[in-house]
């Protein structure tokens, strides 16, 4: 599709103008540098746009089964692409494959033709995109929106899904005030003089504002990329007590996305067998907060999982 178009269409996600994009794209290499040398770089086609991937893998032969374990799948937050997982994919691809994939409609190197904010289409979306890299089953991981996708998935797409960890995620309750209350103070807190940042820093939970090149992707994706999609509907409890993929929650205590003690209770309440727990002195971001802390958890997990073998949870 000619790219006039595509930039006509206000349901696709686009960037601003070249200049910007090209500059969020080196601040996306910045992050990448930090974390784990990505292996390959793909594009695969699906009904939707093309999705960027990056495969990560063991490069230890002190483990010769872990390039044969049951690989991991990777679904960032809105307003970002993978680079999010620079503290994850040196544990997480030491012990098994990982792919990271954009999500068409965020700001990353995946292209968007057609809307998927709809359960259905991203639910179709996602099995299209793990068709296309020959993935049968993965440990299916996913941040903030991209929580609410791979919950999303769980719900209607599961014959792919060994697993689901859902990290501070979309989808489990209506998206409050106070969550973009916290959203646009960060983003004013980045622009802050560095003396006040890590003061700003623990009163928001949020590292971005301290970390120079998180603080330096946040904001080119801001000024480059514009979002073109509402905000997802929660599942409903009937919908969560569909789900029969072994499930992993992992909130922070200081979470304004959910409230952590209700999901708690309501999550292994409603999907059998399902593990939640709540990591301390963190917010919005777990897993770039303590990221040794769940990265363990998660790798943990899916051993777990994976010793039980195929057979989903009883009802």
């Amino acid at each position: 599709m000619p790219e006039n178009t595509t930039r006509a269409r206000r349901d696709i996600g686009r960037y601003v103008d070249d200049d910007l994009r090209d500059r969020y794209f080196a601040a996306c290499d910045a992050l990448y540098a930090k974390g784990a040398p990505a292996r390959s770089e793909t594009d695969v086609e699906t009904s939707f746009g093309t999705t960027r991937v990056y495969r990560y893998g063991p490069a230890d032969t002190t483990d010769p089964a872990a390039a044969a374990r049951t690989p991991v799948v990777l679904i960032h937050g809105s307003g970002g692409c993978s680079a999010q997982w620079y503290p994850n994919t040196p544990a997480l691809s030491a012990d098994r494959p990982v792919y990271a994939l954009d999500t068409p409609g965020d700001p990353g190197r995946s292209v968007q033709r057609e809307p998927m904010w709809q359960p259905e289409r991203a639910a179709q979306w996602m099995d299209e995109a793990l068709e296309a890299l020959g993935l049968d089953r993965v440990h299916l991981v996913g941040s903030l929106y991209g929580g609410w996708l791979v919950i999303n998935q769980a719900h209607l797409r599961r014959d792919r899904l060994a697993s689901v960890t859902a990290l501070d995620p979309g989808g489990l309750e209506k998206v409050g005030l106070r969550f973009f209350a916290w959203i646009f103070a960060s983003l004013f807190a980045t622009y802050a003089p560095a003396a006040w940042r890590p003061r700003l820093a623990r009163w928001l939970e949020q590292p971005v504002i301290v970390d120079p090149e998180l603080r330096a992707w946040i904001r080119a994706g801001v000024r480059a990329f514009r979002i073109r999609r509402p905000s997802p509907l929660p599942l409903s409890d009937a919908e969560l007590g569909s789900i029969r993929t072994p499930f992993h929650l992992i909130m922070g205590k200081r979470s304004l996305l959910v409230h952590p003690k209700r999901q708690l209770e309501r999550v292994p309440r409603l999907i059998p067998g399902a593990r939640a727990e709540i990591i301390a002195a963190t917010g919005h971001g777990p897993q770039i907060d303590h990221p040794d802390l769940v990265n363990a958890g998660m790798l943990a997990f899916m051993a777990e999982v994976d010793a039980r073998g195929a057979a989903p949870v009883n009802p």
